[in-house]
């Protein structure tokens, strides 16, 4: 970690983390899924974790997007936040922005291991990562003085890729030159590589997200709160963290609203006061200062009132309603699952703010069985713990 929290605080934090992946897997069988008295009927008071079938969505209007997925599985939103935690376990709680980029497109890109559904900022993101490197080779080709056949063109290009997806700036010159040397022995030769791999180096920009003010900007940030919790640099990194994803000012700005409650929330405020430090830093005050209003919980009310899909401006009314009114983890989660529409989505706000208030167990806590019906919950756990304590 690179905050400098006291360890009376890491328990809570680790609760906090460890309600997202729950909250999460609790709402996927009914993701999607945008008519509230359809949920009421298939799901009843307790919706959670109900198996992701295309006969729940019938007669109700909704988008099935979990063929294949189980009781217990994960998101995609989920999915994006375990690539963010391993990036940050690798780089010691720091966030490192091309390691992290890369991790994104080894694990949604061709032949990585996520298998299911793909959202639009990621998408984008994919094909903009594809974009700003072949950018990156034409300016490094254009401006190379060695006087080079076009097949050693290409091939240097193929032998120096592996190290800039993966190595940056004093990193790439020793491993770019012995890859060359296998083929090439020329001095000359080895040296256009390293220029060509420096100069492709340089031209990787770290804002490669899509245009685009949906959910997946905040889902992702608990464990990166976690890392950077009561550190004065964490609205900047947030920015830098969700452009890498959504490269919009408007997700930036509910993305900073979102870190600063989880970071009050974790360095041990109450709800009350972590949710008007976070609204004063929204871009609508308005909406968020009504959806507290509301006489009573009534998630259903407030997904009709404000908006049930992933752009954030529906999405964060309903998580301040939620988190408003509800008076345990189990109820929150309940209630966002029957609002509808983006449940996942909410879920990793919604999840670890409960959380963090009231830890795990106990009758506002998270309940201990939701805990084991996480699919690879032990694992999850882990790197929880690893992030939080260290190694």
């Amino acid at each position: 970690m690179t905050s400098p929290l006291t360890n009376d605080r890491k328990p809570n934090i680790i609760a906090a983390l460890a309600g997202g992946w729950v909250a999460d897997a609790a709402s996927l069988g009914l993701h999607w899924l945008y008519d509230s008295p359809r949920i009421l009927e298939v799901g009843g008071q307790s919706p959670e974790f109900l198996p992701p079938k295309a006969d729940n969505f019938k007669g109700g209007f909704g988008y099935f997007a979990h063929e294949g997925k189980q009781s217990g599985d994960i998101s995609h939103y989920g999915a994006a936040t375990g690539v963010l935690t391993d990036s940050l376990l690798a780089s010691e709680g720091k966030l490192e922005i091309r390691d992290y980029q890369r991790r994104f497109r080894a694990y949604f890109g061709p032949g990585g291991q996520w298998q299911g559904y793909i959202d639009n900022p990621t998408r984008v993101t994919l094909n903009n990562l594809n974009t700003i490197e072949q950018e990156a080779i034409e300016q490094a080709q254009s401006t190379v003085r060695a006087e080079l056949t076009d097949r050693q063109r290409r091939i240097l290009v193929q032998k120096v890729l592996p190290y800039t997806r993966r190595l940056s700036g004093d990193q790439l010159a020793g491993p770019v030159r012995k890859a060359i040397d296998l083929t090439y022995h020329e001095t000359e030769v080895q040296e256009a590589g390293v220029y060509l791999a420096e100069t492709i180096d340089q031209h990787l920009v770290p804002e490669s997200g899509a245009d685009d003010m949906q959910l997946p900007a905040v889902s992702k940030l608990p464990p990166l709160v976690a890392c950077y919790c009561g550190s004065d640099k964490l609205m900047e990194i947030t920015e830098a963290a969700v452009r890498v994803t959504n490269h919009n000012d408007e997700a930036v700005a509910w993305a900073k609203c979102a870190a600063r409650l989880l970071d009050n929330l974790f360095r041990g405020e109450t709800m009350a006061e972590a949710l008007a430090a976070a609204a004063a830093k929204a871009p609508d005050t308005e909406q968020l200062s009504r959806a507290a209003a509301f006489d009573g919980l009534d998630a259903a009310g407030a997904g009709d009132r404000f908006g049930r899909t992933c752009y954030l401006h529906e999405a964060m009314p309903v998580i301040f309603h939620i988190l408003t009114h509800a008076s345990s983890f189990a109820e929150a989660v309940r209630a966002n699952i029957q609002c509808g529409g983006d449940s996942c989505g909410r879920a990793w706000i919604i999840g670890p703010a409960m959380a963090a208030i009231h830890g795990v167990s106990g009758e506002h806590g998270i309940p201990l069985s939701w805990l084991a019906r996480v699919t690879d919950s032990p694992n999850i756990l882990l790197d929880i713990e690893r992030l939080i304590y260290g190694r």
